[in-house]
């Protein structure tokens, strides 16, 4: 593996890390279902308490990535952590579409600027599922180069 490869994927894990300590203290402060800022959606981390989960599997994803000095690891892990992720998030926003309890309330997601209702409900899942056509793709090229 390159050195910039291996640089990359320590870079992403001490992230991680960071975003590990950040997300374990605001859950410990029973902030486990605000919102965290935009930089973090790129993780797959919605909520302070995504953070403590998702961040230390990327985070032990990274070091087992490096350690095996593998980056077609590292890319194949993160496509697949993608595609689950995206399959929740699209179950988890096909659900809210239909449920009475209200967790996301319209008019604080992003994106009310163009939807202006519940309607947001349903991009927030279709943009999941595009995500998951992607990640399907993306996962099955990688494993065919990580198997070859």
């Amino acid at each position: 593996m390159e050195i910039y490869k291996g640089v990359i994927i320590i870079i992403f894990a001490l992230i991680n890390l960071i975003f590990f300590v950040k997300g374990y203290i605001e859950t410990k402060r029973k902030k486990a279902y605000n919102i965290v800022p935009y930089p973090f959606f790129v993780f797959g981390i919605f909520v302070w308490g995504d953070a403590v989960v998702i961040s230390m599997f990327l985070f032990l994803s990274s070091l087992l990535s490096f350690v095996l000095n593998d980056w077609i690891l590292f890319l194949l892990l993160i496509s697949v952590f993608w595609l689950v992720r995206s399959l929740g998030e699209t179950m988890y926003w096909f659900n809210q579409q239909f449920s009475s309890i209200n967790r996301n309330p319209p008019k604080k997601l992003a994106g009310f600027r163009i939807y202006q209702n519940d309607s947001i409900w349903f991009a927030y899942q279709i943009f999941h599922q595009c995500i998951v056509v992607i990640t399907i793709i993306t996962t099955i090229y990688l494993a065919y180069l990580w198997l070859a």
